[in-house]
């Protein structure tokens, strides 16, 4: 019943007047101390002219909390600012104080505005002691009072700098949170074995199994600033062997209005661990690229083509036409939109292999910037149906990038994958084969074509991520293909600022590459994902090494070989220098490649495919017997 009540009086603020009264009290009664003090703790002084000045200085004093707003300020989370504003509004009363009794005296003017300057400096150190005081005794009383009636955890900050403090203080003058700051882990040998806030600092390789089970540890909170996430995939991995739950306080600049709440730190997620620098873009030529245009997206009903339609409702766009055949996806980025309120766009039904449905939409809306995102993309998939990854990725982008030039698109932008470089399956070498298409197309119009390549997307439809939640969810185990592979890793929201920071930085021809860093080992990144679920890796749940699939690499590469690249303005954004190819050729190959149909055997259209691209060698895949002929 008391913990209920306590818990009820902690969500009502004391009202701001009723502290303006209580500060005025506390003003007054130090000014009494201030006469008494002046005059070595004897009563030999006029009482009756110090009882006189007592409603001039209450009136200074409400004037000068007044101008500061230090009434305003909750007690019980009284923080450095509010005693900042504590010293600002004492020293304007002692200012007024000054300055009345300067001009009392100069006109020869013996009344209550004639204080001694000693009792007004008394007085001064007297407010600073004695409100200051107060409000850190009530909060310190309220704090102490909760923590009795709830049970804390018993966190550790990694960081013992200024970020740490700050922390710090976040931590222990929240109330409601439910954290004991036990001590500090620094990298710094200096601050190791020293006190920092009376609590120890220790070094990363002290925190071992015995010291967190001795001292209850159950959280760890990261608290370095610009953090590398190669640093942090290393700390949280020693301390998810311990363990023990990781959080990370986020930048700065994040915080609201400047300041660290405890509801602002979060748990580290398998994004912070990816060991890469998240991409960056601010460029204001976005908003003019897109202003007043129709915009096509094809597969917008994707993760990709979702986020692309999302990031595009920032601009001020004539109109977005939304393209898939997944209807019910398509539904839902529908619905909502409208929820948002996003206006003058239309979601449409329709394939990208129709080229007659393609061109009436052409006529209709008559685009000026399509983003191609429709494909398929499942390795082991389309390394079973050929036909259909030649018929979507190679001949849905033929149609639209024909159509672009017809009827005068500005700028096609086509969203490839790393699997296009050196493709070792059919998904990726019929990737490749569309950015050869669309090269061939440049400079035959208006029509500027641009082609994105990046590694796999966090959180898409068919990662890696969602897959190890879905088993992990289900018990385990964990299914990796090989103990060695490595992929590379960006956040849907990052591939997509990509694409449309591509089709305003492009002028035609260029095929932009992101550098993604380093890659990520999948074998660390299921055991990492098990941790951060809070189960153990094996005990709770294992990883099965299943074997390569069929046209999978162990490693991936976003250049292809005699391929080089060269800067743009962006650091991480790059243009490669592809090869030649003889368009006609080329050109010619992939018609006769599209001619095909679903009644051709799958040896006879890898062997066409491999005729058009001769770097591609099929890996762990039935095909290989067409590379063991040449």
């Amino acid at each position: 019943m008391i913990k209920g009540l306590l818990q009820n009086i902690s969500h009502k603020y004391a009202s701001r007047w009723l502290v303006m009264l209580f500060d005025l009290c506390i003003v007054t009664l130090t000014f009494i101390i201030a006469y008494i003090i002046r005059f070595n703790f004897k009563l030999d002084f006029d009482i009756l002219v110090m009882l006189k000045q007592i409603p001039f200085v209450f009136l200074a004093a409400f004037i000068s909390f007044l101008l500061v707003g230090s009434h305003k300020s909750v007690v019980r989370f009284t923080g450095f600012k509010d005693i900042v504003n504590i010293v600002i509004g004492v020293n304007i009363l002692a200012t007024i104080l000054i300055i009345t009794t300067f001009f009392s005296r100069k006109l020869n003017y013996q009344s209550i505005f004639n204080i001694s300057g000693s009792i007004i400096y008394i007085h001064l150190m007297l407010n600073i002691l004695f409100l200051i005081g107060f409000k850190l005794f009530v909060k310190s009383m309220y704090n102490s009072v909760m923590q009795d009636i709830e049970t804390k955890k018993r966190v550790l900050i990694y960081g013992a700098g200024s970020s740490g403090m700050l922390t710090y203080d976040a931590i222990t003058n929240d109330p409601k949170n439910s954290h004991e700051v036990v001590a500090f882990i620094d990298d710094n040998a200096r601050k190791v074995g020293k006190k920092i806030n009376t609590l120890y600092v220790y070094s990363l390789e002290k925190i071992t199994a015995d010291f967190v089970e001795k001292n209850a540890i159950e959280d760890v909170v990261i608290s370095i600033q610009n953090i590398e996430p190669s640093r942090l995939l290393e700390i949280s991995t020693q301390l998810f062997e311990l363990g023990l739950k990781v959080k990370i306080v986020p930048p700065v600049q994040n915080w609201i209005d400047g300041d660290l709440s405890v509801g602002q730190i979060k748990d580290v997620n398998i994004e912070d661990l990816l060991g890469r620098e998240p991409i960056s873009i601010v460029n204001p030529a976005l908003v003019h690229e897109y202003e007043n245009q129709i915009i096509f997206i094809t597969g917008a009903a994707g993760s990709i083509g979702s986020e692309i339609a999302r990031k595009t409702t920032n601009y001020a766009y004539k109109k977005l036409i939304l393209i898939d055949t997944a209807e019910s996806p398509l539904y839902e980025l529908q619905q909502e939109f409208i929820q948002k309120g996003v206006k003058n766009f239309t979601v449409i039904v329709a394939d990208v292999r129709d080229i007659k449905r393609m061109e009436s939409l052409f006529n209709t809306y008559r685009p000026k910037i399509v983003f191609h995102a429709a494909a398929y993309k499942h390795v082991p998939l389309m390394e079973n149906n050929p036909y259909e990854a030649v018929s979507v990725n190679i001949g849905g982008t033929r149609n639209m990038a024909s159509l672009a030039v017809k009827h005068g698109v500005n700028k096609f932008v086509l969203i490839s994958t790393d699997k296009a470089v050196n493709p070792t399956n059919v998904m990726g070498a019929t990737k490749r084969i569309a950015e050869l298409f669309v090269n061939c197309l440049q400079g035959k119009g208006q029509t500027k074509f641009i082609t994105t390549r990046f590694g796999n997307v966090l959180g898409s439809n068919g990662s890696v991520i969602p897959l190890f939640k879905k088993q992990i969810e289900n018990g385990g185990p964990l299914t990796v293909t090989h103990q060695d592979i490595t992929r590379y890793f960006m956040t849907i929201s990052e591939a997509c600022q990509l694409v449309l920071e591509a089709a305003t930085m492009g002028n035609g021809g260029e095929i932009f590459v992101f550098d993604m860093g380093e890659s990520v080992k999948i074998f660390d990144l299921a055991k990492n994902m098990i941790i951060l679920s809070g189960l153990r890796y094996p005990e709770d749940i294992d990883i099965k090494i299943t074997g390569l699939r069929p046209g999978e690499k162990i490693y991936e590469e976003l250049l292809a070989d005699g391929e080089n690249t060269r800067p743009t303005y962006h650091e991480k954004i790059m243009i490669a220098k592809t090869i030649p190819i003889d368009v006609s050729v080329v050109s010619e190959q992939i018609s006769n490649l599209c001619k095909i149909n679903s009644k051709v055997q799958n040896l006879e259209i890898v062997s066409l495919i491999k005729d058009i691209l001769p770097e591609y060698i099929s890996n762990n895949s039935k095909f290989e017997v067409l590379d063991s002929k040449k």
